[in-house]
């Protein structure tokens, strides 16, 4: 294995083996917070499941069954996004009364109301593949009022495609020789590209913001999200009951095309009706 991490702290395979015995529930609780705690837009969520998948194949680094793994993991997913639903709607729209900052921004939140406003509920598990989206999604939902029963169960779907998904897409491809002994042996490259990538993205995307956050407060923009401002971010019940925006379709393409007249061909047809 080659060791050329550059950013050890977001290194999945690091936090796993420090963490021993507790290292499922490391996991677990990265997870968890990714949608719980409003927090992990730096933490290693997507590449974390795949390598906890990877590893329990090749190194048993868990100790346990492949499945209790993936369930776990999924169930930590589940549990974090009812907390951050939770979170909403006791707090209402008084949670986005924060201080503008690269991360926890009004943009981010803009940015979840959109996915809502294009997708409908719908938007519970689509956000699990999104970074930042995925984490103020049930805060969002929460705020709004979403029917409980009905983002329990999206919150259930995406939390089983993704956390058990992810993780046993890893454990998967272990099967195949060459992908799982490039991956063990040159794992620290792999993470550097995956992890760090993600990471310099992100730092990008949060000093970019802070630029933005400098310029609007330079023009006179409010340093903070007031109770006013908060209250339009609040979405409307109707944005959780929206259908996904598809595009239009001309109704004669679904026509069912008339019957051949005896003797007529698709040639004469076509002709015919080109004239």
């Amino acid at each position: 294995m080659h060791s050329l991490a550059l950013i050890p702290w977001l290194d999945p395979e690091l936090i796993i083996n420090a963490a021993g015995p507790w290292a499922l529930l490391v996991v677990c609780f990265i997870v968890f917070a990714e949608t719980g705690l409003l927090v992990g837009f730096l933490l290693p969520g997507d590449t974390l499941l795949v390598i906890s998948g990877l590893l329990t194949h090749t190194n048993d680094i868990f100790g346990v069954n492949i499945w209790i793994v993936c369930l776990l993991i999924a169930l930590a997913a589940f549990i974090g996004g009812e907390v951050g639903y939770l979170i909403g709607h006791k707090g209402g729209p008084a949670v986005f009364e924060r201080k503008e900052s690269g991360l926890f921004s009004r943009k981010n939140v803009e940015r979840t109301n959109a996915f809502f406003e294009r997708y409908g509920g719908l938007t519970v598990i689509l956000a699990r593949f999104v970074p930042i989206v995925r984490t103020f999604a049930p805060v969002a939902a929460g705020v709004g009022h979403m029917p409980w029963r009905r983002y329990s169960v999206y919150n259930l779907i995406g939390a089983l495609l993704w956390g058990f998904g992810l993780t046993m897409v890893g454990y998967l491809i272990a099967y195949i020789p060459w992908v799982a002994h490039l991956v063990t042996e040159y794992i620290d490259v792999i993470l550097l590209v995956a992890v760090g990538g993600t990471a310099l993205v992100t730092l990008w995307h949060y000093f970019s913001e802070k630029r933005k956050v400098r310029k609007e407060l330079a023009a006179g923009a409010p340093e903070k999200t007031d109770a006013e401002d908060a209250a339009d971010l609040a979405l409307p019940a109707a944005a959780f009951e929206a259908a996904p925006v598809v595009h239009e379709v001309a109704p004669e393409v679904f026509e069912t095309p008339p019957a051949p007249v005896e003797g007529e061909t698709r040639r004469s047809r076509r002709d015919g009706a080109a004239s």
